[in-house]
């Protein structure tokens, strides 16, 4: 864990994004690397596309668990429920370290501000990112670790997860299926920023990747990102909250499966998976 900790802000210079670079230790600490998953997360830095939402560091590390229960699990559905079960694990941790799950309260800037990003790097807040990604990794390890190994018996027959619903509909396979479905209600059914549009956003961006191999992809100006977000904000009005966008928090994976099998963001959903 000490080497872990001493080695996350080489990882994060060198990947470039916070999400990236959680996802990469992850998944190199479960002995799995996904260069292609890896560098399709870099959309999410910034709190999805720079809106300051949850830090790409839980959108990284998401990624990384669901991977990983995929791996674990021969039963697709019951690797769904484990994945949202570790996210769940991976959020607490998070803001046991930080009181936030926000990036915008973390780092004190605005992305889409070029004065606020300018102050962010020359005032050095930038090394507020490095010091919690040293911080926070061997944590995020050993609660990505804890939530994997979590009885199962609270888990629905079928787990459903809103994020699961969107790449499937965009003709993912059942690994990437399972790999966002810690995305469900926000993280971790927190009722944060959107799962669902994170990921698409992703999906779209992995596309790319794997018609791209070894090449990086155009980060926040990826014109097909942007029409999935344009999308997602004419359905919503705007809202990228998903409490809000759902009238409701979820408290169980059971509540947030029933509320998916009755259509609850049906609309949303299509509407993202053809954007």
């Amino acid at each position: 864990m000490n080497a872990v900790k001493n080695d996350a802000r080489r990882v994060f210079v060198k990947k470039g994004t916070c999400s990236q670079a959680l996802f990469y230790i992850l998944n190199r600490e479960f002995g799995h690397l996904q260069e292609n998953e890896e560098r399709a997360s870099d959309p999410l830095a910034g709190g999805i596309m720079q809106r300051g939402h949850q830090c790409g560091m839980l959108w990284g590390s998401t990624l990384a668990v669901g991977a990983e229960s995929y791996r674990r699990h021969k039963n697709r559905d019951q690797a769904i429920g484990m994945a949202i079960m570790a996210t769940q694990n991976l959020m607490e941790s998070f803001l046991k370290r930080t009181n936030t799950a926000n990036c915008r309260e973390i780092t004190g800037c605005d992305w889409k501000s070029p004065l606020s990003i300018a102050k962010y790097f020359l005032t050095g807040r930038i090394f507020t990112c490095f010091n919690l990604a040293a911080k926070w990794a061997p944590e995020a390890i050993r609660a990505a670790t804890e939530g994997l190994s979590r009885n199962q018996k609270d888990l629905p027959e079928q787990p459903i997860s809103c994020a699961s619903e969107v790449v499937k509909k965009m003709g993912a396979s059942d690994e990437e299926i399972v790999t966002v479905a810690g995305f469900a209600g926000g993280i971790g059914l927190s009722g944060n920023a959107c799962g669902a549009l994170g990921a698409a956003i992703w999906m779209n961006n992995l596309a790319w990747c794997k018609k791209h191999p070894g090449k990086t992809p155009p980060f926040f100006r990826n014109p097909s990102a942007k029409n999935i977000l344009q999308a997602f904000d004419e359905a919503t009005n705007a809202e990228i909250l998903c409490h809000k966008i759902a009238g409701r928090y979820f408290k169980t994976i059971g509540e947030h499966t029933e509320f998916i099998k009755n259509n609850g963001c049906d609309k949303l959903i299509n509407t993202l998976a053809r954007s």
